[in-house]
């Protein structure tokens, strides 16, 4: 299985800030602040950020979205050499169509100790029963992925909003 350059942090932040880009367009449109981006060949293939309010769409999660832009780049369903970059740990859903489209590996930036399926609650994206693992490192930027969402989830607060969905 080929994959991107080196993993080193320079790198991972640079790719995270494209994330972060994101997530802040999804904050911008009143969305959880969750964005994502897709990495082949050292470019990014996919950028996206979650839409559920927008497009009334439970499953447009950042991640859903990334995913099926980057299989129309590369015309296929497998991106077996491919790194998703996302500013908060997948949730089971996500997981689970991260593992199907065989992502080799998968950076984000905050955990989700509550629905996190990269190793908080649990760890879909690392399965022995599944056919496919990623590679999984967390943490990157995550200071500020995480003020992203504290920022957002305070102002829904204060409008008297419980939280919107997705991420």
């Amino acid at each position: 299985m080929q994959h991107d350059a080196p993993h080193d942090l320079e790198t991972d932040a640079r790719f995270m800030d494209e994330a972060l880009r994101q997530a802040q367009r999804a904050a911008e449109a009143d969305e959880v602040p969750v964005g994502a981006v897709i990495v082949r060949g050292g470019k990014i293939i996919a950028r996206a950020y979650n839409q559920v309010e927008l497009l009334k769409d439970a499953t447009a999660h950042a991640e859903m979205l990334a995913l099926t832009q980057a299989q129309a780049a590369v015309g296929d369903w497998r991106l077996t050499d491919c790194t998703l970059y996302v500013t908060k740990e997948p949730c089971p859903m996500c997981a689970g169509a991260i593992v199907h489209t065989r992502i080799a590996r998968v950076v984000f930036g905050c955990a989700d100790p509550k629905a996190g399926a990269a190793g908080s609650a649990m760890n879909l994206l690392q399965c022995e029963s599944l056919n496919h693992r990623c590679v999984v490192t967390g943490g990157v930027r995550e200071e500020e992925c995480r003020a992203l969402l504290r920022e957002f989830f305070a102002r829904q607060r204060a409008r008297g909003r419980n939280g919107a969905g997705g991420g």
